[in-house]
């Protein structure tokens, strides 16, 4: 059970495997208004940062579940060297269908909503883990700019146009679905940025490390292609955030 290699390879040195920058990740962790030992479920948690720096920073307890065996390694570490590994506990797994033996104070899928079938399927499986009066973490692309066509939605490495809402259309399908949205904290084009671009240089190690190895060629592709398609379209046209959510 892993992702696809070329995410191994191209995140090995990411903390955080999303736009988020750990500024954003320290606002979410503030305007939740969380007490010491409230519990947390984190469903693909990548490597762990913010259930450990919310451990460390809020006192918080939880679960992280992530199918990625080297991320899975890498938020133990995180957490031994945070000193938080008697509060979180990550489990190399597949987080769909997943549902906490106990119910959480938050439970959160924080860019993996395919795990599910999309936000709506997302939203109805971390219910089956939150306490009354919780809160459901949803981080979820959007379209800052809809595609005039729907070959730059494949340049933005989408399938269809139809994959991403505008931020308005997603804010209404939470109202939709019977859900308040308690809070927001959105991406900018920074943590755009530190995310791609720690990629590019993660990829050029790689290659100078394994010149031989059968996927190199893969890896070379995409180091090619990677920095234009995020300048040219990735950062223009799709935001990303975290979406606060509490049922009716």
């Amino acid at each position: 059970m892993d992702i696809p290699r070329i995410f191994t390879i191209s995140e090995s040195e990411h903390r955080i495997h999303n736009p988020f920058t750990p500024e954003k990740y320290a606002t979410l962790g503030r305007v939740l208004r969380m007490k010491p030992g409230s519990r947390i479920l984190d469903l693909g948690s990548g490597s762990g940062e913010m259930l450990c720096t919310w451990a460390r920073d809020y006192g918080i307890t939880g679960t992280g579940i992530d199918m990625s065996p080297l991320f899975t390694a890498q938020a133990k570490l995180r957490a031994q060297t945070l000193g938080v590994s008697d509060h979180v506990h990550f489990i190399h797994n597949d987080a769909a269908g997943y549902v906490a033996d106990e119910k959480c104070d938050v439970a959160a899928c924080v860019g993996a909503t395919w795990i599910a079938g999309g936000v709506a399927g997302t939203m109805a499986l971390l219910a089956r883990s939150l306490k009354s009066g919780g809160i459901m973490l949803i981080g979820e692309p959007y379209w800052r700019q809809v595609p005039a066509t729907e070959e730059i939605a494949l340049s933005c490495g989408v399938s269809s146009i139809a994959d991403f809402l505008t931020l308005p259309e997603l804010v209404a399908s939470f109202d939709e679905q019977g859900y308040d949205l308690v809070e927001m904290v959105l991406a900018d084009q920074e943590g755009w940025d530190r995310y791609e671009a720690a990629k590019w240089m993660t990829l050029r190690h790689w290659m100078e490390e394994n010149p031989d190895d059968d996927f190199a060629h893969e890896v070379r592709a995409e180091l090619t292609l990677a920095p234009k398609r995020h300048v040219t379209y990735t950062r223009e046209y799709v935001g990303w955030g975290v979406f606060a959510l509490m049922p009716r």
